[in-house]
């Protein structure tokens, strides 16, 4: 299963605000160090922010933080949430259905799949993502408290 972007910039900004202690980096920090749009990665923030796992300060001294809520989120909600409960396939759906889909059972499969994957993904919590490194952080975003 391929993620979306969305869903790959999420859980990498959740991360990177977790081993992120002491620092408040901007939305344009991000951006620039994760190599993305400032827009794709403002609107990103922006529903992280609704989904209440982190806080976006404005103006001076603003910044990005990881709300408890985040530390402790399920990788496998934060996943579902960017990624939709939609069918991986569309056999009913588009400008051509699938002549085989009254007789196919292709998309339960996958759907009984998709769901052991969301599943795998629910104990683990982005704090444990980030909990013991396997190799050195390249932490070159944000501001520390002396920058």
């Amino acid at each position: 299963m391929r993620l979306l972007r969305s869903t790959d910039l999420a859980l990498r900004v959740l991360m990177r605000l977790a081993v992120a202690e002491g620092t408040s980096p901007t939305t344009r920090d991000v951006a620039a160090a994760m190599e993305v749009p400032y827009t794709h990665a403002a609107k990103v923030v922006a529903e992280l922010q609704h989904m209440g796992l982190l806080e976006a300060r404005r103006g001076r001294g603003g910044g990005l933080s990881l709300t408890e809520r985040g530390r402790t989120a399920s990788v496998g909600a934060v996943v579902r949430s960017f990624e939709g409960d939609g069918d991986v396939v569309d056999c009913e759906g588009g400008a051509a259905p699938c002549p085989l889909s009254p007789a196919c059972h292709l998309r339960g499969a996958l759907r009984r799949a998709q769901e052991a994957f969301f599943a795998s993904l629910d104990p683990l919590t982005i704090a444990e993502m980030v909990k013991n490194p396997t190799g050195p952080l390249l932490l070159t975003i944000g501001r520390g408290p002396g920058d």
